[in-house]
Formats: structure tokens, sequence, C-alpha cells
């Protein structure tokens, strides 16, 4: 299912708090409008989120303005509000930088600087497309057959294409490696049992639902061969942030001899970051926690913590699945390898 439609004047987002009860489509119509719906969860997932960013900066490029000056000044604010709306995933940072350093461009150039940002916001789209082809088959060349474990959602949902880690575990089950998924239910905003149930439906790929807390009773058990997430900005040393919950599975899987892998593009890394103890993590609503669709199922008055990502440390993680490659420990020279592109020294396809 394509979350997002780029239609010259508006961009179409598919209301991902609707699902799996219903389809819903929001208009947007400019970056505030989409910062909103970047903060509220309309649509999420780190690089769907980046690709929602780049194309609410073409629809500000193609606005009056005075002067070329001017246009590029309200580029940088509208910005600066889309990088505020989440803090954690540095794939939204990263494209925003991207589409501004392209009007810089065409600004010096004396170029049309809105034709300049369409086009590269509409590029950015269709290389996150490429990109879960390419983590796809590197992913299940080194994925063990069996089982696989999955929290909250990187499919098609989440991205401009296939997945992250989703398309590494759909592809693993084209080639019958990947006989059965786990999907936990990733509490409180429940993007496992809401979207990766209803994408591994839609797949026909067998799978069962788990609370986040059962994961442990099924990979002590032996049910479970590989643990795969995805990731929303990974530090120079290998530390992941991803969904509260995989810190947990990550110990869990490390305890049971389960091999934990992170699938993520290369513009998760954020190499200006040292360790994940750097990285910011986002505090939600409370109510997220306090609520259920709406109905609240706690007492009142009560203190809440609603932190939306956790830490994984890098020792946890057997490899991290990349577009480019996959990188594996020590992350540090690893990751410096693998974002130079030399694929030689690192486990993936030929």
């Amino acid at each position: 299912m394509t979350p997002l439609e780029w239609k010259e004047d508006r961009v179409l987002i598919l209301d991902q708090r609707k699902l799996p009860l219903a389809i819903q489509w929001v208009t947007v119509m400019s970056a505030d409008e989409m910062s909103l719906a970047i903060k509220n969860m309309v649509l999420r997932g780190a690089p769907l989120i980046g690709i929602a960013a780049a194309y609410a900066l073409a629809l500000e490029s193609g606005r009056e303005f005075s002067s070329p000056e001017k246009e590029l000044e309200h580029l940088i604010a509208a910005g600066d509000i889309l990088i505020k709306a989440r803090p954690t995933a540095v794939n939204l940072k990263w494209a925003v930088n991207r589409i501004l350093q392209k009007a810089l461009e065409a600004f010096q150039k004396n170029e049309d600087i809105k034709t300049k940002v369409v086009i590269e916001a509409q590029m950015i789209h269709e290389e996150d497309r490429v990109m879960c082809s390419t983590i796809a088959r590197h992913g299940s060349f080194i994925l063990p057959e069996g089982v696989v474990l999955t929290h909250c959602n990187t499919g098609s949902l989440a991205t401009g294409g296939e997945g992250t880690a989703y398309a590494v575990l759909k592809e693993g089950f084209r080639e019958k490696k990947v006989r059965h998924v786990f999907a936990c239910e990733a509490r409180p905003f429940l993007q496992g049992s809401r979207l990766t149930a209803f994408e591994l439906k839609e797949d026909n790929i067998p799978f069962t639902l788990i609370t986040d807390s059962m994961a442990g009773h099924f990979l002590s058990r032996g049910a479970i061969q590989s643990v795969l997430v995805g990731a929303d900005r990974i530090a120079a040393n290998g530390d992941t942030a991803n969904k509260i919950g995989t810190y947990s599975l990550a110990v869990l899987a490390y305890e049971n001899k389960v091999p934990f892998y992170v699938a993520a593009p290369t513009s998760s890394f954020d190499r200006t970051i040292g360790s994940g103890f750097d990285i910011p993590i986002e505090e939600r609503d409370p109510l997220e926690v306090l609520e259920i669709a709406g109905i609240r199922i706690a007492p009142e008055g009560i203190k809440v913590a609603n932190p939306a990502f956790d830490v994984t440390p890098a020792r946890f993680i057997r490899g991290i699945i990349t577009e480019k490659g996959v990188a594996e420990f020590p992350y540090e020279r690893s990751i410096g390898l693998l974002l130079e592109n030399n694929l030689n020294l690192l486990n993936c396809e030929p």
C-alpha cells in the first residue's frame, strides 16, 4: 500500500491512525500541516517522514515570493518547523537539509528553485523505493532460516517502498527462508498490531501477533531463530534508537543466543553522535498510554512516562543491514567502510 502521493499542489497521505479499521486520506497543503501530521502520527516511519518533509518543502516552494532570496529564507524557516516535528528520526533532518541544499544551489545558479526542489523531493522518494529493494536482498542473504520476530512497523507504510526490516522478511519469505513471523504489538501506539499485522495479512505471510512482554517466553523456548527490527537513528559506534521495547528484545535475544539484526537506510546514520547516549529521545503525549482508541484504561491523576524510543547498544546487534551492505561489529570501522561503499570487507551478497 502506498501511504503518500504527490499531487503538484498538495500531498495526499494515508491516515495511519485509522488503520486497519478504515482507509482514510488526508490532504496536506503546507509545511505547517505536514509538521502537524508527522507530530500526530498521521504518518510515521523514519524514511517516510523524510519523504513527506521533502514534499512539504516542494509545496512551500510553489508559493509567490517577492524575490528568490525571500523564497530561500521561507524554505529554511519551513524546514526548521519540519525538523522539530519529531526529534529522534534523523532521516527527517537529512531529507530537509538535502532539499535546502538543492534550493541553495538553484539560488546561486539563478535557476528556478521550485523546479529543482520538486525534482529533488521526487528523487528522494524514488531512491527510497530502490533502497528498500536493496536492503531486502542484502538482508535475506544473511537471515537465518526459520521464524523471525519483528517489532513496530517497518513496511510499506513506513517507507517509500516495501520497507526496511519488513522488506527483508518479505524477501526471505519469497525465498522460503522465513517460515513464520512473530509480530510484537508495540505498545503504546500499537504499530505492530494495527499496521504490521495488517501488512502481513495483506501479503499472505503466516504470522502470530503477540504482546511485547511475550517475546521472552518464545525466545527462551527456541521458537524464534532471528529478531529483525528497524532504526530511527544509528550512532557512530553502532548504537541504535528504535521503537520503545527494542532494547528489551535485543537483551532477550542475546541471552537466548538468537541473532538480532537491524535494517535501515544509510540516511539513518548520524556520525556526529558518538553513542546512543546522545541520541535525543522523543517523549510523547501521556494519553497514548492512558487511552486505547480514545477509551481511558488507567485511573485519573496518575504520572505517566511515554518515551517513544529506546537505545540498543551495539554489542547486542549481530549486523546492521543497509542498502550499501551489512555492517558488523566493531561498528566504528565497518560503518565507515560501508558509508564509503567499500563492500568487499562486509558480509553481504556479492
